[in-house]
């Protein structure tokens, strides 16, 4: 599996792939994503500045993901303690494609996540989660993130949404 840097032409898959993980939520009852985020034009300006990243296996995008290298208005509270103080990255829009689950795609994302990371010279990485999305909670906890605490979301059609956040030291 490769890693590749997403451009306009991924953008009908990239949809497609997040359209399955909103009805993934959906069916288990969650909120999350269920606002109208992410969105077209979120993924349109994540490729735009060049954080939006795909796996790609056999020409084939199998999932997608964010990475940001500036702080994350959501994580400046919250209930509980981040395991790091100052900078980190993060990942956010983790989606793989229904026909791809089960095969390790989201633990290898996060995996390259940490290594773009570590490159950087960021010492952690964050992300979060809605508190029922239990399988994310468990791919995070495989992949090593800690559960930190809660955070709300700030800004978007989320604002003020619950979710978990977590972190883990490179």
């Amino acid at each position: 599996m490769e890693f590749v840097v997403a451009k306009e032409k991924d953008l009908e898959r990239m949809c497609e792939i997040t359209k399955m993980a909103k009805n993934q939520l959906k069916k288990m009852g969650l909120d999350q994503w269920q606002k109208g985020y992410p969105s077209r034009e979120v993924w349109i300006q994540d490729i735009e500045d060049g954080c939006a990243y795909l796996a790609v296996e056999d020409g084939q995008i199998l999932g997608v993901f964010a990475f940001q290298t500036t702080p994350d208005v959501s994580y400046g509270e919250i209930n509980g303690k981040w395991l790091t103080d100052g900078a980190y990255a993060s990942m956010h829009r983790v989606c793989v494609a229904d026909e791809s689950k089960g095969r390790g795609v989201a633990g290898k994302m996060f995996a390259q996540g940490f290594l773009m990371a570590g490159e950087l010279g960021f010492p952690a990485v964050r992300i979060d989660t809605h508190p029922g999305n239990i399988p994310m909670q468990r791919a995070l906890e495989k992949a090593g993130f800690l559960a930190c605490g809660e955070i709300h979301l700030k800004g978007g059609c989320e604002d003020g949404d619950l979710r978990i956040g977590f972190e883990k030291i490179l």
